[in-house]
């Protein structure tokens, strides 16, 4: 897949991840980008581990069920985000 259909699809998969996810996220659009394709790697080796019992880190391709897969990875990509950059309130 070319760097443009992956920017796009972080795009897509970053920005459905933080409409869903509750709270605010910050980071902005490149933010949102960086978790949507850090995201389609996390959902689309899942995916792979989950179906052939191996781990290979892969991304999805650009297909609807592969944004899903994008957007379910970059929901767990915006939680563990979320996790490493919490605030104690004072």
């Amino acid at each position: 897949m070319n760097i443009i259909a992956w920017i796009i699809l972080g795009l897509i998969a970053g920005a459905i991840a933080k409409a869903i996810y509750p709270g605010h996220q910050g980071g902005g659009i490149l933010g949102t980008i960086l978790l949507g394709i850090i995201g389609a790697f996390v959902g689309g080796s899942l995916g792979v581990f989950f179906s052939t019992g191996k781990f290979a880190l892969t991304a999805t391709t650009f297909s609807i069920p592969g944004i899903l897969v994008a957007v379910l990875g970059a929901i767990i990509a915006v939680f563990l985000w979320n996790l490493l950059t919490r605030h104690s309130a004072v």
